[in-house]
């Protein structure tokens, strides 16, 4: 009978303890978990603001482009429809999906540019230029950590063991980085032959 005891002791003891380090690594990794997952909404407002100061400064740009490019319409409905649809945008897709739209529609507008040269000397439209160039490199910065924090979040969450634990405790895999548009992978044609008169 004490032989049995001493057995039955010394496997309880052993599912003890082996519940204290799966529920000790449990609580460290769901605590990881937790941090993480809040490090990519923080760099999420951090893109969400720089491509606010963005969307802020396009009107101003429009405006001063307007001046000397009125035939332009289309391009300039089709900046402010894209420009609605981020600032409605609620979700990280979304937003992502919204400034994809609207960096085709600047790209365009700083084409139209390109055809004013009264334009390109405007003292306005230089500094607004100035503005959106440095709106842009933020953004790129910011993107990248952002990119960055989901990554290292996905990682911890798809190792072992806790990718077990990430199942329990609800925390699910997240894909809203930030990609390339395809327009975007293809390079530019450029072309200086001097045009014939």
């Amino acid at each position: 009978m004490k032989i049995l005891l001493a057995v039955v002791g010394v496997v309880v003891g052993l599912l003890v303890l082996f519940a204290l380090i799966v529920g000790g690594s449990y609580v460290s990794s769901k605590n990881e978990m937790v941090r993480k997952n809040e490090s990519i909404k923080q760099t999420w407002s951090q893109v969400d603001v720089v491509l606010e100061r963005r969307a802020d400064l396009i009107p101003n740009l429009v405006a001063t482009v307007k001046g000397y490019a009125q035939q332009e319409q289309k391009v300039f409905g089709d900046i402010a429809n894209a420009r609605a649809g981020l600032l409605n945008a609620r979700t990280p897709a979304d937003k992502i999906a919204a400034n994809g739209q609207l960096d085709g529609a600047l790209g365009r507008l700083l084409l139209i540019v390109e055809n004013y040269p009264d334009l390109k000397s405007n003292q306005n439209f230089m500094a607004l230029q100035d503005e959106l160039a440095g709106s842009e490199n933020r953004i790129a910065v910011e993107r990248r950590r952002y990119n960055e924090a989901i990554q290292d979040y996905n990682t911890f969450i798809g190792l072992f063991p806790n990718s077990i634990f990430a199942g329990w405790a609800g925390f699910q895999r997240n894909n809203d980085y930030f990609a390339a548009a395809e327009a975007a992978r293809q390079a530019p044609k450029v072309d200086f032959s001097t045009p014939k008169q």
